[in-house]
């Protein structure tokens, strides 16, 4: 595995749409096992492929019980990941990204969503997933849509300013 450069802002890969997998061979498996490394090394919770330089709709996302840490992580593989329904309900959270070095973000976020996609073998996949793991699915997939959190967010400002009241 090869922990691979991430991209930051203004690099032009982050604004393009990425373009959809056909392919399920030996090339996209070692994307995904680059992809989940440099993920675990950031550290980060997701990773999508045009952060690494590449534009295909390649996703991983790797998160634990919101309540309980003893619950080991999941690890989650999303090839051409679309939200299929989401709640009307929303939730305002703070937001990073391994993109956007430096600042933080409170984004608004469906509660509940679901997704479909294929595993990196191109087995499908539905996933219903609530809270914390559907913003990091919202998160990741508006990246393969050349969309940052800062373009979603209410308010933006640097970790270390104090930290604006949330509505």
């Amino acid at each position: 595995m090869t922990i691979r450069e991430i991209k930051t802002f203004p690099s032009e890969v982050l604004r393009k749409k990425a373009e959809p997998i056909s392919k399920f061979d030996k090339d996209l498996h070692k994307l995904v096992d680059d992809m989940v490394e440099t993920m675990r090394v950031a550290p980060g919770v997701g990773l999508a492929a045009p952060q690494v330089g590449i534009s295909e709709r390649v996703a991983v996302v790797e998160f634990g019980h919101e309540d309980d840490e003893d619950i080991p992580r999941q690890l989650y593989v999303l090839v051409n990941p679309e939200i299929v329904k989401m709640s009307d309900e929303t939730v305002r959270g703070i937001e990073g990204c391994l993109s956007v070095p430096g600042l933080v973000g409170s984004v608004d976020r469906a509660k509940v969503v679901t997704v479909r996609a294929q595993d990196q073998h191109g087995k499908k996949l539905k996933i219903r997933a609530v809270g914390w793991l559907a913003r990091i699915f919202q998160h990741e997939i508006d990246h393969l849509d050349g969309v940052l959190y800062t373009d979603r967010a209410v308010e933006i400002w640097q970790p270390d300013e104090e930290m604006p009241d949330m509505v």
